[in-house]
């Protein structure tokens, strides 16, 4: 269609269809895929999935049944021809409504991961909303925020399922809050650095529900090298071994 091109993740061999006047992954997706641990089989649930990059990322690893609840009508869409481009029909299906709704498809306490890249940008009135509806939707809390995104995965979770998050770091103290009101208890975290000597610009972070405190924090990971280039543990995660 219009405006679209096709993408590669080469180390999953996933093709994604994107749009620059849309949403396109970036990054993000891609830590956030390959940071929690992955179930075998069973239930998973990508919230928020825009064009479905993360749930899509996670083919490679898994039999289980992978479930993508996104709100734009237009980026489901792009999802639901990614899943049919990938030969995905039996394993995935993108749901086109808004995240609240998701208990009609899918029965409480029976998901074993749930993952999400969220908007990350509270819709205050003094912030600078992007003018293209889009970007807005997936970057501002204007349909779903982070108290709605925990508490429907503390529902949607088995006892000791599994939830990951990525973040900004500026919103840590508060997400933390958050998820363990919602009887998601942090477990794992990481900080993702541009470049070393750099402050952090995103934060990784896997809780399980009803889980027992003690969080481990692990080393930093790091995206560029001084010259630019990919760190080896990234320039893997985009091109495979």
């Amino acid at each position: 269609m219009e405006n679209e091109r096709i993408d590669q993740l080469y180390s999953a061999d996933i093709q994604i269809i994107q749009s620059p006047t849309v949403f396109s992954f970036s990054l993000d997706a891609v830590l956030l895929a390959n940071f929690p641990r992955v179930p075998h089989t069973g239930s998973i649930v990508d919230l928020c999935a825009g064009n479905g990059a993360v749930g899509l990322f996670l083919a490679p690893k898994t039999t289980a049944q992978i479930t993508q609840v996104e709100i734009q009508e237009k980026l489901a869409d792009m999802g639901r021809r990614s899943i049919i481009l990938n030969h995905l029909e039996k394993q995935y299906t993108m749901i086109n409504d808004d995240l609240k709704n998701i208990l009609a498809n899918v029965p409480a306490n029976s998901v074993d991961l749930i993952l999400c890249n969220p908007p990350y940008f509270k819709d205050a009135p003094d912030k600078k909303i992007n003018p293209n509806e889009h970007l807005a939707l997936a970057r501002h809390e204007i349909t779903t925020n982070l108290q709605e995104v925990a508490a429907i995965s503390g529902k949607l979770l088995k006892s000791k399922g599994h939830f990951a998050l990525v973040h900004r770091p500026e919103r840590l103290t508060e997400i933390l809050s958050v998820l363990t009101a919602a009887r998601l208890m942090p477990k794992r975290l990481q900080f993702i650095y541009p470049k070393a000597g750099r402050e952090a610009n995103m934060v990784l972070i896997e809780a399980i529900k009803d889980g027992k405190p003690g969080l481990k924090v692990l080393p930093a990971q790091i995206v560029y090298t001084d010259d630019n280039q990919y760190t080896p543990e990234i320039h893997e995660m985009l091109y495979g071994k």
